[in-house]
């Protein structure tokens, strides 16, 4: 079984910093992808940003250069910087791992639970 575990989310005021963590637990043998998703009331999930093993990274455009996205592949964990937050930054954030249990098994998506962030004054 695979568990994500999510932290760090919270109440911050506009132009403030946050910085959440994914840990991946469980019987993992790789993950190749890891991401953050993002769900704001009425809105449909999108992807934030995601960071292969590799270290290849993508941005949704609306947080270039405000958010930054690592990984740490020996701790299973991946993390999300953000900057310069905006009230249209909240929502319910969530972790995504892609990833095999078993050199044979295929890849599937995982998910965390989620993590509320609330940017307002």
């Amino acid at each position: 079984q695979v568990h994500l575990v999510e932290s760090g989310g919270g109440l911050v005021q506009p132009g403030g910093s946050l910085r959440l963590s994914c840990e991946a637990s469980g019987s993992i043998f790789n993950i190749t992808v890891m991401g953050w998703y993002r769900q704001a009331p009425g809105k449909q999930r999108e992807l934030v940003a995601s960071m292969y093993s590799g270290g290849n990274t993508n941005y949704a455009d609306s947080v270039k250069g405000r958010f930054t996205i690592s990984r740490d592949n020996a701790k299973n964990t991946v993390y999300l910087q953000m900057n310069s937050l905006k009230p249209e930054d909240t929502a319910v954030y969530n972790c995504n791992a892609n990833l095999r249990q078993s050199r044979g098994d295929w890849y599937r998506p995982y998910w965390g639970q989620g993590t509320q962030v609330t940017v307002s004054s």
